[in-house]
């Protein structure tokens, strides 16, 4: 395989990371917050936000699958359902909410100069890295609990993806269009450079379908922190690396849009085509979210918090890092790539976040914002 694919991978990779970056801080649209608010304050607003980026992202990627733009479908690392994956999505949940973000949110929370979104990646990259240490027996757990080995529902019932997914995307659409008639998709803001959350989740939906249509997939992330953990860790105890099997194992092999070979990666800690998709994706996401906050100058250190806020961050990081791998896949992967094709995996992660959060929700009110 050339050059170009690369190449083509990591400036698309990078361009969605930046754009990501610097509306999801304009608009301050954390996943986190949308399912937290629902159970701390009763606030449906900004899950609204996620249902439309979601309705969207569900007939754009349909249309595009059936005019023939978008390959492979599915898209790669997605497995078929599993108990596993439902409880990891339980996990995942407590740990965003104890964490302040999710795998995303923490990005460009920390490019805005948030300290104890810095110490939640860090957390994100031990739990990730620590993972491997139980992954013979998870994967294994994955595997003898899962329910079908069809990846998305209509593959499940055996029925073309259109009839399934467009009528959905229609209900939705009926949904949306009444909240916007009742003022429910809007709220006033007053700071400088504010983008509307309802313009951020369609800037979001087109960049995923950006990414599926240019790298073969929608958004990404966590992979890259098992490989970035790896990294660190072989560092100073190379050989234990060495000797775990989930850093050898090479999970993505697929062949990107306009290449002619397949590619391949994996969580360890070598240079690949995970590197090359998720590296540009993360550093695009802290380096928008900077530039934004440069531009409208509200950029600073935030640290003036309580130490039991940076003990919640560093222990939810680990647990959401963790989590995303026993799912496996993380919120942005599931909620915007997954779910808009009703992948099975997806929609069990859907169901195991919603009581997680809640669980979350009331471990922080309870240890942290007490």
């Amino acid at each position: 395989m050339g050059e170009s694919p690369y190449l083509l991978i990591v400036l698309t990779s990078a361009l969605a990371g930046l754009v990501a970056g610097f509306v999801m801080h304009r608009s301050d649209f954390c996943v986190t917050a949308m399912f937290r608010d629902l159970f701390l304050v009763r606030d449906f607003f900004l899950l609204r936000m996620l249902v439309l980026l979601v309705v969207v992202s569900m007939a754009a990627f349909e249309l595009g699958r059936a005019g023939g733009l978008l390959g492979p479908y599915p898209f790669p690392l997605l497995g078929p359902g599993s108990l596993a994956t439902l409880i990891g999505g339980v996990l995942f949940g407590i740990g965003m909410v104890l964490a302040g973000g999710c795998v995303v949110g923490t990005l460009y929370k920390l490019g805005a100069g948030s300290v104890v979104s810095a110490v939640a990646f860090v957390g994100l990259l031990a739990g990730s890295a620590l993972y491997a240490e139980w992954h013979p027996w998870w994967s294994a757990f994955a595997r003898a609990t899962s329910f079908d080995p069809a990846i998305t529902l209509p593959q499940a019932l055996d029925i073309d993806p259109a009839l399934l997914i467009l009528p959905l995307a229609g209900l939705g659409a009926v949904y949306l269009y009444r909240s916007q008639r009742r003022g429910l998709l809007t709220r006033p803001a007053y700071a400088t450079g504010h983008i509307p959350p309802w313009q951020t989740a369609l800037i979001l939906s087109a960049v995923g379908f950006v990414s599926w249509l240019l790298v073969g997939m929608p958004l990404g992330i966590t992979t890259s922190y098992a490989k970035l953990g790896a990294t660190l860790e072989a560092l100073v105890w190379p050989e234990h690396v060495a000797a775990l099997a989930y850093f050898q194992v090479q999970g993505l092999e697929y062949t990107p849009p306009f290449a002619a070979a397949a590619v391949r990666g994996g969580a360890g800690p070598q240079l690949d085509a995970i590197a090359a998709i998720q590296y540009p994706l993360i550093v695009g996401i802290i380096g928008g979210a900077a530039v934004s906050a440069l531009l409208v100058r509200e950029w600073r250190l935030h640290w003036r918090i309580p130490p039991r806020h940076y003990a919640s961050a560093l222990l939810g990081g680990m647990l959401l890092g963790a989590a995303a791998r026993m799912v496996p896949g993380c919120n942005i992967w599931h909620l915007w790539g997954g779910v808009p094709i009703l992948a099975v995996q997806s929609l069990l992660f859907l169901l195991g976040i919603l009581p997680g959060t809640w669980i979350g929700s009331r471990l922080l009110v309870r240890f942290v914002i007490r």
